[in-house]
């Protein structure tokens, strides 16, 4: 490992002429961060958030998208991909610094006790992030002013006067055909608003740096055309070209600091700061050590990210700005951004004004980690909205216990049958039944993988909870607890085979291990959903922890599981998925 630190006032990092390498920037410290020069075969998978702004709690729509993210991560760590997750707050821009003053606080007090919350979110939902970043933090303020001095040196950068409607909501400008006058019907009042979002604008006037993003349209559309699949869903992806091909203006980048005081300066003119929007997409690049990449590991750290999971609500600048931004520095631009839909409470979108917020603590306090996971992911909406409901919850909880839950119980915790006895002997089914589950079980992978591919994870899910349904009703069909009998042996209750035939014990070891098949597999394939949970009936399976890959679940790739690792338990002890504690 070896670390620099740079004065950087004409140095040139390395002698590649790459645009990952840093070029001549104002003098200033800063000590970069380390890494291997150890040259890596692979990119690794690299995955990331929208970093969430701090003036405010985090809500529901916060925690589906985490998740989503994370459950993607999780997903190639089991095919045994080296995974990369970044998250964080963007506590820059006008929307941070106005929250601040009307709470009374220094700025930075504001943002370092707030930022808390979101870490606290992702920890609490059992998201494993491998980056939280903080946009005030000194790495990430290099990287923008780097990233800014670059688009000076190429030219698409330059000083005008601009005026405009601002949405301090939203951080950005809307021209005057994107505005309309608005009343609110509780108060009376009017005041003019963005059709797109309905946040109230202002008007400004002011003298700022712009970026030439106009000279980047051809350059888009090409991009898009290569890359139909860029954006996630199509719908979205068309709704872009469209945009783009009806023309782009260029963006005011930057503010005065009169106006704006928090946030990263314009290198060379401490008059202004950096638009909080180009500031914040730059986090991406800043976590895969941007500009201090090793000539020839450019993608040691990641870059190009593989998805940005974000809402809907954000697409322009995460697929307009931001690839513009990278194309004027011929940087590797990510493969794909999955654009998801918003929850709604009562088909009514969330919104403080009208008291329907969902808290997504109070949530997973209540119906714990693994839960919220499987709900957010498996009714979450991609293409449309979701409504969010504690009974829809419940409902799918409900569905997990009477499936998943009773299947694994019901097989574990058979008397008439061993485990360890049905796996060794890898006895095949031939029933007509059997066969079909057979089939199905060995396509499962390959479909889950299909739709993990396509960034559809609750499609993935389905899948897998079809195989499950399908593998109780083969359970109940085959009916092994009908070839044993309940008899009293010395007034002690026990299970015996009807008869001591090697026909009908073969029949149980069939009929299980194909149930336990199922259950090995159809777990291994819910980890990255469902981690705490599965990890319990894998190790109530026996299954090693070295044998839960996504290559190991093929059918007969194990045949050394069977004995419990944990205690099985009786009645409610021990269950997958115990009674909640309320249901209502």
């Amino acid at each position: 490992m070896r670390n620099w630190l740079l004065r950087t006032t004409s140095y040139v990092f390395g002698i590649s002429k790459s645009p990952w390498q840093c070029r001549p920037t104002p003098t200033f410290a800063y000590t970069c961060r380390g890494y291997s020069s150890v040259p890596v075969t692979e990119k690794p998978y690299y995955v990331t958030t929208p970093i969430f702004y701090v003036n405010a709690a985090p809500h529901v729509g916060h925690l589906y998208t985490i998740i989503l993210a994370d459950v993607l991560k999780r997903f190639h760590t089991l095919k045994r991909r080296k995974a990369i997750l970044c998250t964080g707050t963007d506590e820059h821009g006008m929307k941070v610094q106005r929250a601040a003053e009307k709470a009374k606080q220094d700025v930075r007090t504001f943002c370092d006790k707030n930022f808390t919350a979101f870490d606290r979110l992702a920890k609490a939902a059992n998201v494993q992030y491998d980056h939280f970043i903080r946009t005030s933090e000194p790495d990430h303020r290099f990287a923008v002013q780097h990233f800014w001095l670059m688009l000076r040196e190429r030219g698409y950068i330059y000083e005008s006067k601009h005026e405009g409607w601002y949405s301090v909501s939203d951080e950005t400008f809307y021209p005057a055909s994107a505005v309309h006058l608005k009343l609110d019907p509780a108060t009376g009042w009017k005041f003019m608003a963005s059709q797109e979002t309905g946040t109230e604008v202002e008007w400004t006037s002011e003298t700022n740096y712009h970026f030439r993003m106009s000279t980047l349209r051809d350059r888009l559309l090409e991009f898009y055309a290569n890359n139909p699949q860029f954006v996630e869903p199509l719908s979205r992806m068309q709704d872009v070209i469209q945009q783009v091909t009806s023309g782009l203006s260029d963006l005011s980048i930057s503010r005065p600091v009169e106006r704006l005081s928090w946030g990263i300066p314009v290198p060379d003119d401490t008059s202004q700061t950096i638009y909080v929007w180009l500031d914040a997409l730059i986090n991406y690049l800043t976590k895969a050590n941007y500009p201090f990449q090793v000539p020839g590991q450019e993608h040691a750290s990641g870059w190009p990210a593989d998805v940005h999971v974000i809402g809907k609500d954000i697409v322009r600048f995460h697929c307009i700005h931001w690839p513009a931004f990278l194309l004027a520095l011929d940087l590797p631009l990510p493969k794909q951004v999955l654009t998801h839909a918003h929850w709604t409470l009562g088909h009514e979108k969330m919104s403080k004004s009208r008291g329907n917020v969902v808290n997504p603590f109070y949530a997973l306090e209540r119906f714990g980690a693994d839960t919220m996971r499987y709900y957010l992911v498996r009714s979450g909406g991609i293409q449309d909205d979701s409504d969010y409901d504690n009974e829809y919850i419940i409902e799918r909880y409900k569905h997990l216990q009477g499936n998943l839950g009773n299947l694994v119980a019901r097989v574990v915790r058979g008397k008439g049958w061993n485990v360890r006895r049905a796996v060794a002997s890898r006895r095949k089914e031939t029933s007509v039944e059997g066969l079909d589950l057979v089939a199905a079980l060995q396509k499962l992978p390959s479909e889950v993988d299909e739709w993990m591919a396509k960034l559809h994870p609750g499609a993935a899910i389905k899948q897998v909870m079809a195989v499950v349904h399908k593998t109780n009703q083969y359970m109940q069909k085959a009916s092994p607890w009908d070839l044993s009998a309940r008899t009293i042996e010395h007034g002690v209750p026990r299970w015996t085979i009807h008869s001591e035939t090697d026909e009908q014990v073969e029949m149980i070891d069939s009929i299980i291990y194909l149930c336990a098949e199922s259950i090995r597999i159809c777990g291994i394939l819910l980890q990255p959903v469902m981690p705490d949970r599965m990890k319990h009936v894998l190790d109530l399976m026996g299954v090693d922890e070295g044998r839960r890959t996504f290559a190991d679940a093929v059918v007969g790739a194990d045949e050394e599981y069977g004995v419990p690792m944990v205690d099985v338990g009786k009645g409610r002890e021990g269950v997958v998925f115990p009674p909640l504690d309320s249901d209502s």
